[in-house]
């Protein structure tokens, strides 16, 4: 076998051990959360989230888990800059602005930025 043969069966044998079937969080997003404004803030901030998922998913979920009324907004923001649409996929905005294995997103009862 060549170097080149090797480095590319190094290579492709790294590829299947990180995707396999049994381990479920190497498919996941690691999201980070954080609160800005006038919003209560989650103790746990980092979570693993289907990468399938929605913002509005993501939203929802917050809604949820801070237990607000249905009449209050959650305003999701990527890296402080910009306001992703509520059908954008996760892997996507990952792809795109991921950092450090994270996706930063900034959530707000009122709009912030964008």
């Amino acid at each position: 076998m060549t170097d080149t043969e090797e480095t590319q069966s190094a290579a492709n044998t790294t590829s299947i051990t990180s995707t396999t079937p049994n381990d479920k969080d190497a498919a996941k997003i690691c999201v980070l959360l954080n609160a800005t404004g006038n919003v209560p803030i989650i103790k746990k901030r980092t979570w693993t989230v289907d990468p399938n998922k929605t913002v509005s998913w993501i939203q929802k979920f917050i809604h949820k888990y801070l237990k607000l009324d249905q009449n209050e907004q959650i305003f999701l923001y990527v890296n402080q800059t910009f306001a992703p649409a509520p059908d954008q996929i996760i892997k996507n905005l990952y792809d795109c602005h991921g950092t450090n294995g994270k996706l930063v997103l900034y959530y707000c009862k009122n709009q912030a930025w964008g």
